[in-house]
C-alpha cells in the first residue's frame, strides 16, 4: 500500500491553536468524507477521485495515522463515471455515491481495515436523465433520496437492493441541485433561484412547503449547492449557494429567512466573508455559540456553521458574530467534512490536488 507523508503546520485562530496536515494527491478530489472509526489512533478517509491523465474516476479509502501524519491507501475501486455526491450513513458502515452518468452506487466499508465493497448499484436507465445532482442517506441507512437537474426526485430502498420509486418529476420545469433528510419521512431539496422545497412523504403529490429567495433584484440567478439540517432542530434548514449566500429557513416562519452571509435582502445587506460559490455547508458542533447560554431567545438563534468556497476559504460563521477563518488557500476548497465522532477534526479537499486535515484544540 502506498504511504504519503503530510506537511504539518500549527497556527492560531481566535478560538485557539489549529494544527493543519496538508497531503498532496496524484488525482483530483471531487468529494471526501470521514468514515466511522473504532480507534483514535487509526482514522479512515473516503475520497472520490478523478485521474485527469487517464480519465479514470475512482472511490478510494485511506487510513490516516495522526501519530506519524501519514496516509496509507487501503482500497481503490473504479466507478462508472465521476462522482457528483458522496454520503456516509450516521449509524451504519454504508456509503452512497452518485455519478455524472446518472447511476447510484452503494458500498459497505470495513471499519477495521477501511476496505470497500460494492453492494449494489442503481443503473442509469430510468433513474435520472443525466447527472445525479445530490443524494442523502437516511439516518438508519434504509433509504437514499436522489435529485437531479432533470427535475426528478427519487427514493431508493436499500433493503430492496436498489429498487426505487419516483417521488416527483417536474419534467425539467424545476432543476434540483441538493437534498438533505430532515426526518424519516421528510427531506429538503435545493434548486436554482435559491429555492428550497420541503417534502413530506405523508403528503404525496408535491412539496409540503416552498421557499424562493429573490435577493439580487433579478440581476443574477442563484443556486443552492449544499443543505444541512441539525438533528436537534429539524425544522430549520441551513443552505449555501451562489454569491457567498448562506441562509437558514425555518418552516415555522417560511417567508423570513435568516441571512448569515451573502448579498442580503432589500435594504438590509449582509456583510459577506465570501463572494464566490459556497460549495458545502455543515452545522459545526465543535464551535460553541457565544450568546446561546445568555440569550433568552437562544432557541431562535441559528447554530454555528462551517462553509467552504470557490475562492479558497474554510470558515465558521455565526449569526451576528464575526466569521472565523480556519484556512485560506489560493485555490478553491471544493468540499469538507466534520468528523461526527470527534468534531474538532475537519477534512477538506483543495482544487490543486491535495487534501488538508485540520485539528482544532
Amino acid at each position: 500500500m502506498a504511504v504519503t507523508t503530510t506537511t504539518t503546520t500549527t497556527t492560531t485562530t481566535t478560538t485557539g491553536p489549529l494544527q493543519i496536515h496538508k497531503v498532496p494527491q496524484d488525482t483530483y478530489i471531487d468529494a471526501l468524507r470521514w468514515l466511522p472509526h473504532l480507534s483514535t489512533f487509526t482514522r479512515h478517509i473516503l475520497l472520490a477521485a478523478y485521474d485527469s491523465d487517464t480519465s479514470t474516476p475512482s472511490l478510494k479509502s485511506l487510513t490516516f495515522s495522526p501519530s506519524s501524519s501519514s496516509l496509507t491507501l487501503q482500497s481503490s475501486l473504479s466507478t462508472p463515471s465521476r462522482i457528483t455526491s458522496l454520503k456516509t450513513c450516521p449509524s451504519k458502515p454504508l456509503i452512497a455515491a452518485s455519478t455524472f452518468s446518472g447511476s447510484l452506487l452503494i458500498y459497505a466499508s470495513d471499519l477495521v481495515t477501511g476496505s470497500l465493497k460494492l453492494e449494489f448499484s442503481v443503473p442509469e436507465k430510468g433513474f435520472h436523465l443525466g447527472a445525479v445532482s445530490g443524494i442523502d442517506l437516511s439516518e438508519n441507512g434504509s433509504d437514499c433520496v436522489s435529485v437531479g437537474e432533470d427535475g426528478r426526485v427519487n427514493l431508493v430502498s436499500l433493503s430492496d437492493m436498489g429498487g426505487f420509486r419516483r417521488v416527483f418529476d417536474s419534467n425539467g420545469l424545476v432543476s434540483y441541485s441538493a437534498v438533505k433528510w430532515a426526518s424519516p419521512v421528510e427531506f429538503v431539496t435545493g434548486a436554482f433561484g435559491f429555492g428550497l422545497h420541503w417534502w413530506d412523504q405523508r403528503k404525496p403529490g408535491g412539496p409540503a412547503a416552498l421557499f424562493k429567495g429573490n435577493w439580487t433584484g433579478g440581476t443574477a440567478s442563484g443556486i443552492v449547492h449544499s443543505i444541512d439540517i441539525h438533528p436537534s432542530r429539524k425544522h430549520v434548514c441551513l443552505a449555501g449557494g451562489s454569491s457567498g449566500a448562506v441562509f437558514a429557513w425555518d418552516i415555522r416562519r417560511p417567508q423570513q429567512p435568516v441571512i448569515l452571509s451573502g448579498v442580503g435582502i432589500g435594504d438590509n445587506p449582509t456583510n459577506s466573508l465570501v463572494e464566490s460559490d459556497i460549495w458545502e455547508v455543515q452545522y459545526d458542533n465543535y464551535t460553541n455559540s457565544s450568546r446561546m447560554s445568555n440569550s433568552s431567545s437562544s432557541s431562535s438563534r441559528i447554530l454555528p456553521a462551517m462553509i467552504c468556497s470557490e475562492d479558497g476559504i474554510l470558515a465558521v460563521i455565526e449569526q451576528g458574530e464575526e466569521p472565523i477563518e480556519l484556512l485560506v488557500e489560493p485555490c478553491a476548497i471544493n468540499s469538507f467534512d466534520i468528523d461526527r465522532q470527534n468534531p474538532s477534526d475537519v477534512l477538506c479537499s483543495l482544487e490543486w490536488e491535495s487534501i488538508a486535515i485540520l485539528t482544532r484544540q
